[in-house]
């Protein structure tokens, strides 16, 4: 039997007032006994203080301890003290991709089959408007459901009130801004705007759909394959290959900009361009850190010429 004693880091933790507290792994030993056992035990005594919500750091250290680490390889010893956080409700990552992306598949329906709601009379679409909302709806459903069959998460939770963050940012970005744009009256069939145009002619559309979906099917194809790098329960990683891998580090990214993109050139929408700005910036943020992540990692064995998000630039 393994006995560690546990405290509280930070902010005293309202669920479990008993901190500190001993810690008994009966028939456990240092060589096995992992920090998931650490957090089961203290989950059994206060129920509400569930693993997800725990997070475990060796005394007076910033540095989170994973579930999968032994008490041995984490450099504790009988006896020894672990310092413990409430990180606070949780949701699961999966639940918040399905929320977030299920917005706009409820608001642009209702913008584009409601006019006299939101504009005060009827609209007659244009083939672009037609067109845009085919995207947007095959879009999102297509995340709902990489979210439910494609996607493995590297961790199982985000806290509670990331689901009103980063729901904002597609149900007010891609759902109500972009959706009361396009779906005007300045974008129907009677439009100046539109009739006479560009934008109305079927080959520029078509032109624009087909490299919307290259980039749909694209995107799609890099998420299977950053699936198969990741055994189902395992954080393992390894260097990413093949379509799209080999000229940067996430192309899934790059096809994402390309798809909205074309939203954007075809329609020349503010909404849409700005949803653009801000996807695209946030979207380059994440991928520079993991590019260096994965070079700091792979050292060597990473390709050198290989960009983060744009092929040939960055």
């Amino acid at each position: 039997m393994v006995s560690i004693n546990v405290s509280a880091a930070g902010k005293p933790i309202s669920l479990a007032r008993g901190l500190p507290m001993v810690v008994e792994l009966s028939g456990k030993q240092l060589e096995d006994a992992t920090i998931a056992d650490v957090k089961s035990a203290i989950a059994e005594k206060y129920p509400r203080f569930y693993l997800e919500r725990q997070k475990i750091t060796l005394k007076d250290s910033k540095n989170v301890l994973a579930d999968d680490i032994t008490l041995k390889i984490a450099g504790v010893a009988e006896g020894g003290e672990l310092s413990v956080k409430d990180l606070g409700p949780q949701v699961s990552w999966k639940t918040v991709f399905l929320v977030e992306y299920a917005g706009p598949l409820f608001i642009h329906p209702a913008i584009y089959y409601f006019p006299k709601l939101f504009y005060g009379g009827s609209v007659l679409h244009s083939m672009l408007q037609r067109y845009v909302l085919a995207f947007v709806m095959l879009h999102f459903a297509k995340r709902e459901l990489e979210t439910l069959f494609v996607h493995r998460f590297s961790h199982a939770t985000m806290p509670f009130t990331n689901i009103f963050k980063n729901s904002a940012h597609y149900h007010l970005g891609s759902g109500l801004a972009l959706a009361y744009s396009i779906y005007s009256p300045v974008y129907g069939a009677a439009s100046p705007y539109i009739r006479g145009t560009v934008r109305n002619d079927p080959l520029y559309i078509q032109a624009g759909a087909a490299i919307w979906l290259f980039s749909e099917i694209s995107n799609l194809i890099t998420h299977i394959k950053l699936r198969a790098l990741r055994p189902a329960g395992s954080r393992k990683r390894a260097i990413p290959r093949g379509y799209g891998f080999n000229l940067v580090s996430f192309p899934n990214y790059f096809f994402e900009f390309l798809g909205w993109l074309v939203i954007a050139v075809l329609t020349g929408s503010y909404a849409a361009w700005i949803f653009l700005v801000i996807s695209t910036y946030q979207m380059y943020v994440w991928a520079i850190k993991k590019h260096r992540g994965y070079r700091k990692e792979f050292g060597s064995d990473y390709p050198r010429d290989r960009k983060a998000m744009f092929p040939f630039l960055a």
